[in-house]
């Protein structure tokens, strides 16, 4: 079996445990349109899964005509912690300095970086960081200030705090957000 098919039989494995995630959605019409995917997708969806991951559809965007995958592992991404928010606060750090960034790992992914709204409404799929935590977009505003915001799941709720944007901690990753 080569890689493309075992990308599509694991994601497929995935969406049918997790039918709650994309009700409205058939499993034959994401697979179609995977296969018509150009190959940048494909390889973003198969490091979302090699770094831990666990890439599912939550969605489909009827205006775009994509369907959206996102990180549904239960913690962050265990292959994507200890990096600090971005590049500026990577290249600002003088000693003790992290791996890379979330903000430049994403990117070089081919992913988004999760939203604080699109967090929120993943929460919404089932409890997700609940000993980790994840970068967010950060607004200009508060990363002009040297700040960036994370998200975790603690006592039934969802909160949003805010770190240095050069902290980098053991259980904080970040999640990502791909559109196929």
């Amino acid at each position: 079996m080569n890689t493309q098919e075992q990308l599509f039989r694991t994601l497929k494995s995935r969406f049918e445990k997790n039918l709650h995630r994309h009700r409205e959605l058939a499993w034959e019409q994401v697979l179609t349109r995977l296969q018509e995917a150009g190959p940048a997708a494909l390889k973003s969806l198969r490091e979302m899964e090699a770094s831990g991951g666990e890439p599912d559809v939550i969605g489909y965007d009827q205006a775009a005509g994509t369907y959206i995958f996102c990180d549904c592992s239960p913690e962050s991404p265990a292959g994507r912690r200890s990096l600090c928010y971005d590049g500026e606060a990577l290249r600002a750090r003088k000693e003790n300095k992290p791996e890379g960034s979330a903000v430049e790992a994403a990117a070089a992914m081919g992913i988004e970086l999760l939203t604080e709204q699109q967090y929120r409404e993943l929460q919404k799929l089932g409890e997700f960081d609940t000993k980790t935590s994840s970068w967010v977009v950060t607004p200009e505003d508060i990363r002009s200030l040297g700040g960036a915001l994370f998200c975790d799941r603690r006592y039934g709720n969802v909160f949003v705090y805010h770190n240095g944007a050069q902290s980098y901690y053991a259980a904080r990753g970040f999640r990502g957000l791909l559109r196929v």
